[in-house]
């Protein structure tokens, strides 16, 4: 475990800790609150380790963290899947390798012609989330894409510094936390490595809301939700928001929308349509 995950991974349990609510264990209050967080000692009595092991965990030091216990300090901290998951990768224990952040430029031609064929807005986002392809009918969902410098063509760049794309979401201070909130949950394995530190730090440096949201270390495992874009020429449109990734290209994922049924986001996308001769 390097030093940066050993200190993200200090800094999450440690705020998930003080996060608890104590009546939840069966624990009294401390003083006058009666939501205080776990003291140390307390999460290291649930976990059955010693409280120098576990302040020692916090703190970052290099000790050895085995899936088991981690797992155990997962249960009495009550994180979800995806916050057990990230602490899992955090220690070392990533059910798979992860994929390097700099290794895809662009999606394979037997994926990119797959994106074509969806009849509605689709592209493929990279480990870093780099927009690694994308179909026609993204382009005019969103078309700036294209002209967009292939160094800025980053979902998470784009959800904190395109205005434009800003102005298209009527509820960004949601979908941008969800985005962060996946983003950090997928990058626990890569956490430390130079690409991963220069892409928080330049985003950090360029929108203080990603800063604030970023600092919060909320965890978000991918959930299938409804979207919804308002578009300048066309009005509002609402999609399914779907996931897969290809078994034979996992670094990379496919984002999906699929018009909402009852919603007129069909014939408003056939408007955007560009006309063929």
């Amino acid at each position: 475990m390097n030093e940066e995950r050993r200190r993200e991974l200090g800094q999450f349990l440690r705020g998930r800790r003080a996060g608890l609510i104590r009546a939840d264990q069966g624990l009294p209050p401390i003083g006058r609150s009666r939501v205080l967080g776990l003291r140390r000692e307390e999460v290291a009595a649930f976990a059955a380790v010693s409280v120098t092991w576990y302040t020692w965990l916090e703190q970052g030091r290099d000790i050895n963290a085995s899936r088991q216990v981690l797992e155990s300090i997962g249960r009495v901290l009550r994180l979800s899947p995806a916050e057990q998951s990230y602490v899992l990768a955090l220690g070392g224990h990533a059910a798979v390798p992860a994929a390097d952040m700099a290794a895809i430029g662009a999606a394979p031609a037997h994926l990119q012609a797959l994106l074509e064929a969806w009849d509605f807005p689709a592209f493929a986002v990279a480990p870093d989330w780099g927009i690694a392809g994308w179909n026609n009918a993204y382009a005019c969902l969103y078309s700036r894409i294209a002209a967009i410098d292939p160094t800025e063509r980053n979902l998470l760049w784009l959800i904190f510094t395109d205005p434009a794309l800003r102005e298209m979401l009527p509820d960004w201070e949601e979908t941008s936390r969800h985005f962060v909130a996946e983003f950090r949950a997928e990058a626990g394995p890569r956490l430390g490595s130079d690409a991963h530190k220069a892409l928080v730090a330049r985003l950090s440096e360029a929108s203080a809301e990603f800063a604030r949201i970023w600092a919060d270390r909320d965890v978000e495992g991918f959930a299938s939700r409804q979207r919804v874009f308002v578009h300048p020429k066309v009005g509002e449109l609402v999609f399914e928001h779907h996931r897969l990734v290809p078994s034979d290209a996992p670094g990379l994922h496919f984002v999906l929308y699929l018009p909402t049924p009852g919603t007129p986001t069909r014939e408003r996308l056939a408007e955007l349509a560009p006309e063929t001769p």
